[in-house]
């Protein structure tokens, strides 16, 4: 199905500011928002603006046939901050969804909506949310929420569970959890495109030999990249991944979430 106008919010972030050129060849109209200053594009049009109520995101969004919603707080950050950055911005784009009649959202969640789940285990969406953190469990909400308004109000809703977004593996665990940007791409292209998904969740993770997690056959896309090409970058990688490790590995220590309790 054609894309029509596609509006993506947190377009300045790491995974927004490399979608906004593909989602522009694809798309026939791409609107970029994000409430930091936007640097010159493909051509699409962008918006400075913060998606701190209904109102302000449903006069970005009314018209659209879609909304692609990266904008939020991106890490472990205190519960305060991630409810309003990510739970509450989510909400407002939702409702204005909803009010507008824009009918499909596509919504960044998380890996770390599973990150206590053990490394030896392979997990599909139904798994029982484990998240590693606050930032996991912000997720969990969103996530909620966006099931809320496909079942009550009708609305498109698939959430992609995103991996390790970089160019290519930083570490050992990225061999199982890396999101290349071709990838990255593919995914939201898929999640767009799919034929009446009602709510729909996914992982979103490259083709990578020793992932975690199994893609959504309902999406439609088979990822291309494979972190096992850099596996020499990591000649202890089989040794990490023999020891007994949940799936969030140091994002699920104590200490990762301590200094955000306030």
């Amino acid at each position: 199905m054609p894309l029509g106008t596609v509006v993506l919010t947190g377009a300045a972030g790491r995974i927004g500011s490399r979608l906004r050129e593909p989602l522009h060849a694809a798309a026939g109209r791409l609107v970029s928002v994000d409430r930091a200053d936007l640097p010159p594009g493909p051509g699409d049009e962008t918006h400075v603006a913060d998606l701190a109520d209904t109102a302000t995101v449903a006069g970005l969004i009314g018209g659209a046939d879609a909304v692609v919603h990266l904008a939020g707080v991106p890490d472990e950050a205190p519960l305060e901050d991630l409810v309003a950055g990510n739970v509450l911005g989510t909400h407002h784009v939702l409702e204005a969804a909803r009010r507008t009649g824009v009918p499909r959202v596509v919504i960044a969640s998380s890996n770390r909506l599973t990150g206590f789940h053990p490394m030896s285990q392979t997990l599909d969406a139904t798994a029982l949310p484990r998240p590693d953190g606050l930032y996991g469990a912000s997720k969990v909400a969103v996530e909620a929420l966006g099931s809320l308004y496909a079942d009550k109000f009708g609305l498109d809703v698939v959430c992609l569970r995103i991996g390790t977004f970089e160019p290519e593996p930083s570490e050992p665990r990225s061999l199982a959890t890396w999101l290349s940007p071709r990838d990255c791409a593919g995914f939201v292209i898929a999640a767009l495109t799919v034929p009446s998904p009602g709510f729909l969740v996914s992982y979103a993770v490259s083709a990578n030999a020793r992932s975690f997690w199994k893609v959504s056959e309902e999406l439609g896309y088979r990822p291309q990249d494979d972190a096992e090409t850099y596996a020499g970058h990591f000649p202890g990688a089989d040794a990490y991944f023999a020891a007994p490790r949940p799936q969030g590995d140091t994002l699920a220590s104590p200490e990762f979430t301590l200094p955000h309790l306030r």
